[in-house]
């Protein structure tokens, strides 16, 4: 359908509803076309990405394997196999579970393409000097998306199998843990650690629009703190060196985001400033 203009020059409602329609229908087929990609290598994906992290010899673990045993902290990740086997229990279970892990990974690896429409979507609505930083918004966002995905996958999910796959409430009960189980707890984390990682993003758009502040930032910055440091003990065993390694980057997203909405609060001072001497 060709887009209809109103007599002003800007598009109608229903122009935006169409265009919405179409940004829609062109990132389903991207993920489709991703999880098609995905579904071709989905062996690898399994045994090389997915369960990775039930090795013992998985690189996170022998990395903090070396460092529990040249500092002489806590040495729960100094493994052979994490202590669980993972079933399947229904007839179908294994081949949905390879469909929607590859939709998952589609839409992780189309994810640069659904920014490129959802700028596509917005940019009328920018300034022209706002629209011509479209590549840099694109690329750093995919960047921050897939070092958020790496993250999860590569810290906070072995971290969170190595925790609650060791813990018992009586030796009486053994751990046999459900394929779907298991496959939420890798997607969910990979794909919850990108959207964080997106923080700095968010804020710079909340700031824009005058919803948040850094001054708002700065005077719940303990109170954020605290937070990311609950996070970093629940998931992590009981050292230093691993809550620090999963607190640190949580608490440069948060200094990165105040940097971001302190530009913007001076960007909008000194437009307020130029219209009011206009």
């Amino acid at each position: 359908m060709a887009k209809k203009k109103n007599t002003g020059g800007e598009m109608s409602f229903l122009d935006h509803l169409e265009e919405l329609r179409w940004l829609l229908v062109r990132s389903t087929i991207a993920i489709l076309i991703g999880a098609c990609v995905a579904f071709a290598f989905s062996g690898f994906i399994f045994d090389e990405i997915i369960f990775a992290p039930k090795d013992g010899n998985f690189i996170t673990y022998r990395i903090f394997c070396e460092l529990a045993t040249k500092y002489d902290l806590d040495k729960s990740f100094c493994i052979k196999e994490l202590p669980f086997e993972i079933q399947s229990r229904s007839m179908d279970g294994q081949f949905s579970t390879d469909i929607w892990t590859s939709i998952t990974a589609g839409f992780i690896l189309a994810f640069p393409f659904i920014l490129w429409e959802f700028w596509k979507f917005i940019s009328p609505a920018l300034y022209a000097k706002e629209r011509k930083g479209a590549a840099m918004f694109i690329f750093t966002t995919s960047i921050l998306f897939f070092i958020g995905v790496l993250f999860g996958h590569y810290l906070i999910t072995p971290l969170s199998l190595n925790f609650l796959g060791n813990y018992k409430i009586s030796d009486m009960v053994k751990n046999d843990i459900d394929l779907d189980s298991y496959l939420s707890l890798v997607k969910t984390t990979a794909i919850s650690c990108g959207l964080v990682f997106e923080m700095p993003i968010i804020m710079y758009f909340l700031s824009k629009m005058g919803l948040i502040s850094a001054s708002f930032l700065r005077t719940y910055r303990r109170y954020a703190y605290v937070i990311i440091l609950i996070i970093a003990a629940i998931v992590t065993p009981p050292d230093v060196v691993s809550q620090m390694i999963v607190t640190i980057p949580l608490v440069i997203l948060y200094e990165g985001s105040i940097f971001i909405a302190a530009r913007m609060d001076k960007k909008r001072a000194k437009l307020a400033k130029e219209e009011a001497n206009v």
